[in-house]
């Protein structure tokens, strides 16, 4: 049986503009950053500030397993994230990288 394989997501965030410090706060506020990195699987949850672009943010997640990563997006932080993350955000990237 072949082991899974890691999982790396970069994750770009297009914010609205001038709300980028906004968005981040009200993403710590909720404790999503803190609950996700104490999920299983997760090696990595990490926000990075765009110096070019100020209305854009990078996320890297870094999970154990893809099925990690799948039952994160279940959790009922990750849902809560959903309710106000159209309130701030205008576009998302992701790139997914098995490792």
């Amino acid at each position: 049986m072949e082991q899974e394989k890691r999982l790396l997501l970069l994750v770009t965030y297009h914010v609205r503009p001038g709300q980028r410090t906004a968005f981040l706060q009200r993403l710590n506020d909720a404790g999503i950053p803190a609950a996700v990195r104490r999920e299983d699987g997760c090696r990595r949850y990490d926000y990075f500030l765009d110096i070019q672009d100020p209305d854009a943010i990078l996320l890297v997640e870094d999970w154990d397993t893809t099925a990690q990563q799948q039952a994160h997006v279940q959790t009922p932080h990750m849902a809560l994230f959903q309710t106000f993350k159209p309130d701030y955000v205008l576009s998302t990237d992701a790139q997914r990288i098995l490792l």
